[in-house]
């Protein structure tokens, strides 16, 4: 048991030994709620929760109504043990704490202006969100659980992600990364 408490102390874990866990979350969703990882219908669920209760006649529709349901499903709680897992992680290897902006190399390519960062990353999460609805899925949802189902597409948009990130981060940051 105190093996167990010094891993979850780390700041960092080994790569190894969190896909392993991942894997086990992955195949303990399934046995236990009988549904796989992902995260982006949750915001969906969310939205379509508030949009029924603020404007009901914009979300009496064929996608709220019969594809995305409004309310509180599996995805949702897995988006709320996320955050909290998150944050019991950060507080288990002593490093939570309130950030405006965490990162040096941010700060000298785009200054020391907090808001900058939170728009971009806000504006990112839209795209993201809108890229996922697109796709039938999100990272989690198509890399993880694809994955573990060993989905060609998985694969595909595994190697995607990547090349798309490596070339982000070069038009971003250029030769400063």
């Amino acid at each position: 048991m105190d093996w167990l408490k010094e891993q979850l102390a780390k700041e960092e874990w080994s790569p190894y030994a969190a896909g392993a866990l991942l894997g086990i979350v992955g195949v303990l969703a399934v046995a236990l709620s009988d549904s796989l990882l992902g995260a982006s219908g949750a915001f969906e669920n969310l939205a379509g929760l508030i949009g029924t209760a603020i404007v009901p006649d914009l979300f009496d529709n064929m996608y709220f109504n019969f594809v995305m349901p409004p309310g509180i499903t599996w995805g949702v709680v897995l988006l709320i043990g996320v955050f909290f897992g998150g944050m019991w992680g950060a507080k288990s290897s002593r490093t939570w704490k309130i950030r405006m902006i965490s990162d040096e190399q941010w700060t000298r390519i785009a200054g020391k202006k907090w808001w900058k960062r939170w728009l971009t990353a806000f504006i990112g999460a839209i795209i993201l969100e809108y890229g996922a609805g697109i796709a039938g899925g999100c990272t989690s949802g198509l890399a993880i659980s694809g994955g573990m189902l060993l989905a060609p597409a998985a694969y595909l948009f595994i190697a995607g992600m990547f090349a798309s990130g490596i070339v982000t981060a070069w038009f971003i940051y250029g030769r400063r990364f």
